[in-house]
């Protein structure tokens, strides 16, 4: 997970707080990024494009959406949303935003948005909404979520890497308690981290990119049977062992070319390749362009 996140790179995040009374709906269009919402008091509901009845949310409750889909919170299905972007960024960073006189529901809402030239694939392989009720979180999400507000409300010295290091917190121990609440049957990389077996695989991958691996080798340090782990495997992460290991190396080393400071020779056998010409078709199959097209793009922006 850290190694998934430290790709990701979040990179910006807002946040502002809600209290609301009375009958109310904010609606939200589809935007890159990750939204984070957590209720302190009260209850409403949720409605997410695609998803056939509402979910509700209570005190306590945090729910975490992958900006493919549209949503909406409301207390009541007949009332007329207004737009959660405009009414949300009419309040600074960190403050409080009031609706219909406060007093009934109040929780914080948020988005983190992301760096990598591949966020959107990896964030594409979330489900479209995560729901961590009360229950799950202990308080566990409560600290940071405070402590990002005051230092977007407050900016101090420093500020801006503690911030970062807060929203990554953040996420990491949302996506702990959704997999600790049994969040299982899903497809991607975040239920393959619940299961032992193929996370192992996937370590194994993440700590060394540029070995020969084969599916053979794979399946041993998952402890499995060729046959067993290369079914499981494209069960749970929607792709073939190998082709997740190609797809990996390329994230590494489009992250690598993006930042400029290395050279193709030097990237290609960094993730497994000892000729650049198969590194580049690789690399074009994955990302779309050829090594140096995205090195030079990625150096004009």
């Amino acid at each position: 997970m850290s190694e998934i996140l430290g790709l990701l790179q979040p990179s910006g995040y807002g946040f502002r707080g809600l209290d609301a009374g009375g009958q109310w709906a904010i609606a939200f269009a589809p935007a890159a990024g990750l939204k984070c919402h957590a209720l302190h008091s009260g209850a409403c509901w949720l409605r997410l494009e695609g998803m056939p009845s509402p979910v509700r949310l209570e005190a306590g409750d945090l729910v975490l959406l992958s900006g493919q889909h549209g949503f909406s919170l409301f207390t009541a299905p007949d009332v007329d949303p207004i737009d959660g972007y405009d009414f949300f960024l009419a309040t600074p960073p960190g403050e409080t935003a009031l609706l219909g006189g406060g007093g009934e529901v109040s929780g914080v809402g948020g988005f983190f948005k992301f760096e990598s030239v591949h966020a959107a694939m990896m964030l594409e392989a979330l489900p479209p909404l995560i729901h961590i009720r009360a229950g799950a979180t202990e308080g566990e999400l409560i600290w940071p979520i405070t402590r990002l507000m005051r230092e977007l409300r407050s900016p101090q010295p420093g500020g801006t890497l503690v911030a970062r290091h807060l929203a990554q917190t953040l996420l990491i121990e949302a996506f702990r308690l959704h997999l600790a609440d049994g969040a299982t049957a899903g497809v991607g990389w975040l239920y393959a981290l619940g299961e032992p077996r193929i996370r192992s695989a996937m370590a194994a991958i993440h700590a060394d990119p540029a070995r020969r691996w084969r599916l053979e080798d794979l399946a041993a340090t998952a402890g499995m049977s060729r046959t067993s782990f290369a079914v499981r495997f494209r069960e749970i992460l929607g792709e073939p062992a190998m082709e997740y290991l190609t797809r990996w190396r390329m994230v590494l080393a489009a992250q690598r070319l993006r930042e400029g400071r290395q050279s193709i020779a030097v990237v290609a056998p960094a993730v497994g390749y000892e000729s650049e010409s198969a590194f580049g078709a690789a690399f074009k199959r994955v990302i779309g362009l050829s090594p140096r097209s995205f090195a030079n793009a990625a150096g004009q922006l």
